[in-house]
């Protein structure tokens, strides 16, 4: 089988990637918490607002040509961030960072991997997960270790070099937009050039998937409930992890603890983003996001009371597995969902939604620290958008063209 996800092992996560940062800019630059949160939100509010024309652009132009464009894009915008001084050009570099990061490389691969898989979809999924688990479980200990030997400056520098040498060559030469580029079926039967030597179980995959346009899903509730069920882990995920030195700060817990937690959790997230990917093949996706949000409520209640190592490593631990199942769960729907045909169109919808929930998501967190010098009120207070999260996964049940005709 040939196999699309050679050419998209480097993945991002900026919201890991930055946290390292954070602290670098408030101790060098003297700015609070809340101006590098409110400036990190905006930035990634508009940066959300852009991604459905990225996603246009994917179905326009093919995934090939994006992700060379963009992985040349985000290498500068690595030498950019290397260079901040003020904080106009702080916020400039969060823009580019969550633009060209976690939005575009989010989105190009998803689409990517729904191009090139129908029926092994959740699998596929897990095994492109494991460049996003392997950078959130790398980042954080690395850059801590070149901000720590060297300095912050130097640690974007070396991110700008890795995108140029690496991923774009890589992505140039290797990527593919879709399997009939190569001759291919998804999943990889080969196309016969007579139609009766057509693979049957091909055939079938292919008549037994719905490709719905943007305009049609927008009128399903389904849509606008996983819209939702995106956003909303995005900014509580966004938020705790932004700050996740400073909660375990609060707590009497060091900095170095905190990387260790955020690579557990990207450990844990390996084999379990495996285990969902069986599952989405299954079962209903939508029971999955059920399930990820009761976990979301568990890991709220326990940062309050996360105070030594042990509980540290419980609460990565747990994150990993909510993480684990929500990559692949929020992944599979969209294209399980409507199709691959406009997935460009329609994943992008559901990026921006992301993006824009990371936006929310640190803000809160920030102004909460600096007026109640604790946690603890806006920990409780986002307890209620994973119970929205449940509400939104029951609703979100697969629709039927039948019934939209209807």
């Amino acid at each position: 089988m040939y196999c699309c996800a050679r050419g998209i092992f480097l993945r991002t996560r900026s919201s890991v990637f930055n946290s390292a940062f954070i602290d670098q800019y408030i101790n060098d630059f003297g700015w609070s918490r809340s101006q590098v949160s409110g400036i990190y939100s905006a930035a990634t509010l508009i940066a959300g607002l852009i991604m459905m024309f990225v996603g246009r652009s994917i179905d326009k132009y093919g995934q090939r040509a994006m992700m060379v464009t963009i992985g040349t894009l985000f290498a500068l915008a690595c030498f950019f961030n290397s260079m901040v001084s003020s904080i106009w050009m702080l916020a400039i570099g969060f823009f580019l960072v969550r633009l060209l990061g976690q939005g575009s490389m989010s989105l190009i691969p998803n689409t990517l991997v729904a191009q090139w898989f129908e029926k092994k979809r959740g699998v596929a999924f897990s095994i492109m997960t494991l460049g996003s688990f392997a950078s959130a479980m790398m980042f954080p200990i690395v850059n801590t270790w070149m901000i720590e030997t060297w300095d912050w400056r130097f640690a974007w520098q070396v991110w700008g070099v890795l995108l140029l040498v690496i991923f774009v060559p890589a992505a140039l030469l290797v990527v593919r937009n879709k399997p009939e580029d190569v001759g291919l079926e998804p999943d990889g039967f080969v196309v016969k050039n007579e139609g009766k030597n057509q693979p049957i179980m091909a055939t079938k995959l292919l008549e037994a998937e719905q490709d719905w346009t943007l305009s049609e899903a927008r009128k399903t509730k389904a849509f606008w409930a996983i819209l939702i069920c995106v956003g909303i882990p995005a900014m509580v995920n966004t938020g705790i992890t932004f700050h996740i030195i400073s909660i375990f700060g609060s707590n009497q817990l060091s900095p170095e603890i905190s990387a260790i937690v955020l690579s557990l959790m990207a450990v844990v997230g390996i084999p379990m983003s495996f285990v969902s990917g069986f599952i989405t093949d299954k079962i209903q996706t939508n029971y999955l996001l059920v399930v990820i949000f009761l976990i979301e409520i568990v890991l709220l209640l326990m940062l309050l009371i996360t105070n030594n190592i042990l509980m540290a490593i419980l609460f990565g631990t747990l994150w990993g597995i909510a993480n684990g199942l929500e990559r692949i769960g929020l992944n599979v729907i969209w294209p399980n969902y409507f199709g691959r045909k406009y997935i460009g169109s329609i994943n992008g919808v559901g990026v921006t939604m992301g993006v824009i929930g990371s936006s929310l998501g640190p803000l809160p967190f920030g102004v909460g620290y600096d007026l109640f010098q604790s946690y603890t009120p806006v920990l409780l207070a986002t307890l209620m958008f994973p119970v929205i999260g449940v509400i939104c996964s029951l609703i979100a049940k697969k629709p039927d063209k039948s019934q939209l005709a209807g």
